[in-house]
């Protein structure tokens, strides 16, 4: 995986995503929903946000906990200053690859959204935040699963190497407890395959390679795509969120 690369197509789309970011807006908000559904009245101080964008979830956590220490991290440093407003508010940000920096200690919730779906190694990011968590600290994020984006897959034959649900729960359990996990399909349609590929241009999740578009290769894939997955409601584009918070086993 190219993390350069991905820093680079996430960072071009900062203009454009929170207009074209619907589906990743939506799990913000059910994933903030869940927090307080399932975190049983406890207010952590001290959070950490990996993956944070352009703050969309950041700015849901911090008016829901109002903590004393937030940091908000991610790989792209130009989006600090689409998150000015919370760094004017004393929140931390720390630009880095979130897989290898050090978070401060005893934070009492490591948290993320759609974030985690780009590490290469999550079951050794996981053993690292049980390092970093406080006794009875939470581990909570979403992420998308094997059905995420099928379509792209189906025409490109080009995807991520998306983690199952129950694969994710077993790397989690030697650590942590399952608090709460559940899944969703979320479906969206455009008129043109087209509109498709802006989509995700816009959203800057097209970091998984660097192909290079043609004239000839465009038609073949907007044939292809219509072909596969057209219907009264245009051509669809399909999220597969993974949402789970898990508690800190203590020894």
């Amino acid at each position: 995986m190219d993390k350069t690369l991905i820093a680079e197509r996430f960072t071009k789309a900062i203009g454009t995503y929170s207009n074209e970011a619907g589906a990743q807006k939506k799990i913000a908000r059910h994933m903030a929903h869940l927090l307080q559904q399932h975190m049983h009245n406890y207010t952590p101080d001290r959070i950490v946000e990996f993956g944070c964008g352009t703050g969309n979830y950041s700015r849901l956590l911090h008016e829901m906990f109002r903590p004393q220490h937030m940091l908000i991290n991610d790989i792209c440093s130009e989006v600090r200053y689409a998150c000015k407003d919370l760094t004017d508010k004393g929140v931390v940000f720390e630009n880095g690859d979130a897989e290898f920096l050090a978070f401060p200690h005893q934070s009492e919730l490591i948290t993320s959204c759609s974030a985690l779906q780009w590490f290469e190694n999550p079951e050794c990011f996981f053993m690292r935040c049980h390092e970093f968590l406080s006794e009875n600290g939470y581990l909570a994020f979403s992420t998308f699963g094997k059905d995420n984006m099928m379509e792209m897959k189906g025409t490109t034959g080009s995807a991520l190497d998306y983690r199952s649900l129950a694969e994710l729960e077993e790397a989690l359990s030697p650590r942590f407890d399952i608090v709460h996990s559940e899944e969703q399909i979320l479906t969206y349609h455009y008129s043109h395959p087209m509109d498709v590929l802006r989509h995700l241009k816009e959203t800057g999740v097209t970091g998984i390679s660097s192909f290079q578009w043609t004239k000839g290769k465009l038609i073949d894939f907007c044939e292809q795509y219509s072909f596969k997955y057209q219907s009264a409601n245009g051509v669809s584009l399909t999220y597969h969120p993974i949402y789970i918070i898990a508690k800190k086993k203590n020894s």
